[in-house]
């Protein structure tokens, strides 16, 4: 399993944390050391079913943004905005064994281990 967030985050502490007393095997990647490709933040955006469930629209990097750059969001401009400010991807993602990609980590993500 493939988890990507910030080292810094603690939801994404949390979950790593968790992760480690389940004994569930995970590599995490930090998106400030290691940015997602195009390709990936399309794939993530894909198999969520929309930018709109990747795309984290309460955070500070949203808010910071300037309004031109968020107005009227199309597939191809959400990923493009989030290839540029990976801290606009939900955290943590993951990459499930099966293909499946979650975003967060809510009780029912908590559930599946």
């Amino acid at each position: 399993m493939k988890a990507f967030g910030l080292n810094k985050c603690s939801t994404c502490q949390k979950a790593l944390a968790f992760f480690v007393g389940k004994k569930v095997k995970v590599v995490f990647t930090d998106f400030k050391e290691n940015p997602p490709s195009k390709d990936q933040v399309a794939g993530w955006s894909k198999a969520l079913g929309g930018w709109e469930k990747l795309i984290n629209r309460a955070g500070y990097t949203w808010r910071g943004l300037d309004p031109a750059d968020t107005a009227n969001l199309t597939e191809a401009r959400a990923v493009a905005l989030a290839v540029k400010h990976p801290s606009l991807i939900r955290r943590p993602l993951i990459e499930h064994s099966d293909g499946s990609v979650t975003v967060g980590f809510s009780k029912k993500i908590q559930e599946i281990f």
